[in-house]
């Protein structure tokens, strides 16, 4: 059997929902800091906020990605 055409769209659906949702949360997290965060990361080389932020990326990610599973 071939891959049924609405497993693909819904695929499709459910990635962009939980990419809005990661969007959504990194400008929350952006808003809440006291500082830029791109500024702190690629001006003055703050390797430590960029491990932090990776971190909870990823932990946001695989929220999301479980509630939308």
């Amino acid at each position: 059997m071939g891959i049924q055409l609405t497993n693909v769209v819904n695929a499709i659906v459910y990635a962009g929902i939980g990419i809005v949702v990661f969007g959504l949360a990194f400008v929350v997290i952006d808003k809440f800091t006291p500082y830029n965060l791109w500024k702190e990361i690629v001006q003055e080389h703050n390797t430590a906020l960029a491990i932090l932020l990776g971190a909870m990326s990823l932990g946001i990610c695989v929220i999301i990605a479980a509630a939308v599973h």
